[in-house]
């Protein structure tokens, strides 16, 4: 298989992303909010990444972060579970919020970066295709360590280089940083934040992973 050479594995720089880089890509959010539901069923492959959390769901209060319209959310909400969700689109909180209204969900417009909750409320986070959406990663992870419980877990989805340089897959990373995803060393923020985590590739060649983390 054809190899990039490591030098060529090259993240984001953060130091020149636009300040409103935030704003900038809510407004992107609410131009394609309408119609999000159909690009996730042109890309049947994305619910079946994202669904890969499911089973290492443990304990009843749970947090969903930038969770979009809701279809991950919709597979996992049980009547025994406590859920709470954050999303900084507004349009997104109102359609989840429609679609999951006979649901014990509780849904909030919300920073990531400034989590309402206090600290060492939730047994699970759920953070999915977001992480890279986010200007300043090692915040985003402060925070959701903050408000995890002790031997809590994160499950984080999204893309990373993949460990063998496989050039499918870099050029599969370096199409979404191109669309304006903040590529970062995921494993680098992980212990920078003082998370244990696993690893696991889901598919995209190799650059699509599940953090399976623990506070």
């Amino acid at each position: 298989m054809f190899k990039v050479k490591q030098d060529r594995i090259k993240y984001t720089d953060v130091s020149k992303i636009n300040k409103n880089y935030t704003d900038d890509m809510n407004k992107e959010y609410n131009s394609m909010a309408g119609f999000y539901d159909a690009l996730l069923f042109i890309f049947p492959i994305w619910k079946k990444w994202i669904k890969k959390v499911i089973p290492h769901i443990q304990g009843e209060k749970i947090l969903e972060v930038s969770f979009g319209t809701g279809y991950l959310m919709s597979k996992y909400a049980k009547s025994d579970l406590k859920i709470h969700g954050i999303d900084y689109n507004q349009k997104m909180v109102d359609i989840t919020s429609k679609k999951l209204l006979s649901k014990n969900v509780k849904l909030v417009k919300a920073n990531v970066e400034e989590l309402p909750y206090k600290d060492n409320t939730f047994d699970t986070i759920i953070n999915t295709m977001a992480f890279s959406g986010y200007p300043d990663g090692d915040k985003a992870l402060s925070e959701m360590r903050r408000v995890l419980k002790k031997d809590g877990k994160l499950l984080l989805v999204d893309f990373d280089f993949p460990e063998n340089r496989n050039i499918f897959g870099y050029l599969f990373v370096k199409l979404w940083e191109k669309l304006g995803d903040v590529i970062k060393n995921i494993k680098y923020h992980l212990k920078k934040n003082h998370f244990k985590y696993k690893a696991i590739s889901l598919g995209g060649f190799g650059s699509v992973y599940l953090f399976i983390c623990r506070k």
